[in-house]
């Protein structure tokens, strides 16, 4: 039986492109690879620098639309508030920016566009009711409906009340989560109480 010939390191980093559809630089470092690869890949037009920090294979149509740039942008952030809102159809606002959720102890990153409003929240808050959706060729993360309804509500001094309230009711109309699954996020964001009267109204 033949070998099977080894891949060499840029063979894999190209499978790590294309599984992906862009790379950073520490998406080679959780693989123990030298970003001086991305370098050489580019010179021989095996890849290209689409903006600082994101590679892509030539001629690939990345997604532009401020969520996935975001996202793309903040790696480690969880769209939410009214920008999740808008993801799950339970809002009729325009975010005129990205709503995304970072650690609390987090770095603010610095970014020009797109524009972005940072909320910050502890592990436990920031880590639970966390999907990984993909829109084209992007993977993001934003938050379930259950727990978005439960952030606007926490964070309703910034929002509004009245787009939390419309929230919930919008998503118990569209039956995008169950009372329970909402009670749940409500006691993660310690918001139980506040939001006890108005589900025991749309219940």
């Amino acid at each position: 039986m033949a070998k099977r010939k080894r891949k060499t390191i840029q063979e894999k980093v190209l499978d790590l492109v294309r599984e992906q559809g862009f790379i950073r630089p520490k998406d080679l470092a959780k693989h123990r690879i030298a970003r001086v690869h991305l370098s050489r890949l580019c010179k021989k037009q095996l890849l290209e620098r689409v903006e600082r920090g994101l590679y892509a294979l030539p001629g690939t149509d990345l997604d532009t639309d401020d969520i996935t740039e975001a996202c793309r942008r903040i790696p480690n952030g969880v769209i939410a508030l009214i920008s999740a809102l808008e993801h799950h159809g339970l809002t009729t606002q325009i975010p005129h920016v990205v709503w995304i959720a970072i650690d609390h102890k987090a770095r603010a990153p610095k970014i020009e566009y797109p524009p972005i409003r940072l909320i910050r929240s502890s592990k436990m808050a920031l880590t639970y009711g966390v999907q990984l959706k993909k829109i084209g060729k992007s993977k993001i993360r934003v938050y379930s409906p259950a727990k978005t309804v439960a952030d606007c509500f926490r964070f309703r001094n910034k929002i509004g009340l009245d787009v939390a309230i419309e929230a919930l009711r919008d998503c118990r109309r569209k039956k995008l989560a169950t009372i329970d699954e909402i009670w749940d996020a409500a006691k993660v964001c310690r918001m139980t109480k506040v939001m006890k009267p108005y589900m025991e109204a749309v219940s």
